[in-house]
């Protein structure tokens, strides 16, 4: 059993006797991803907390896509409501790392690796993102490794 899914399922009743409904709407929001996930094909009905921080970064992703469009259509209402929702699942997320602590990271696996032009952005990219697993963007990873290696 995942300790993250315990989590989440705890603090549904929690928030259920404080009366906070975005809070509420949120985490229940959570656990029906999450049981999605128990009960996939193969997942022997266990949720491992690695694959419950994906969920939840997809989930707070697709939050602020979806913020960012309301926004963009005039819908600030919707767009604050979806806010504040990405802001419950984002403190069940670790801190993410900056930019400089990144390209730190990225420097020392260029340093393990060897590796001095682009033809190793792989064997680097492997590597970091496994390294900074729900901690960075893809994206930003991706940019600093092009930067650092041309």
């Amino acid at each position: 059993m995942s300790t993250l899914f315990d989590t989440v399922s705890s603090d549904i009743r929690t928030a259920m006797k404080a009366r906070d409904k975005v809070r509420l709407e949120a985490l229940r929001n959570i656990k029906k991803y999450f049981l999605e996930a128990k009960t996939a094909p193969g997942a022997n009905d266990t949720l491992e907390d690695a694959t419950a921080m994906k969920i939840l970064q997809k989930l707070a992703k697709q939050g602020e896509e979806s913020a960012d469009t309301y926004a963009k259509a005039g819908r600030q209402e919707l767009a604050d409501a979806e806010l504040a929702q990405v802001a419950v699942i984002k403190e069940y997320l670790p801190r993410p790392l900056s930019e400089a602590e990144i390209e730190a990271q990225v420097k020392e696996i260029i340093a393990q690796t060897g590796a001095i032009d682009m033809k190793a952005m792989g064997q680097v990219m492997g590597l970091a993102t496994k390294q900074m697993a729900g901690k960075a963007d893809g994206k930003l990873i991706s940019a600093i490794v092009r930067k650092l290696l041309a």
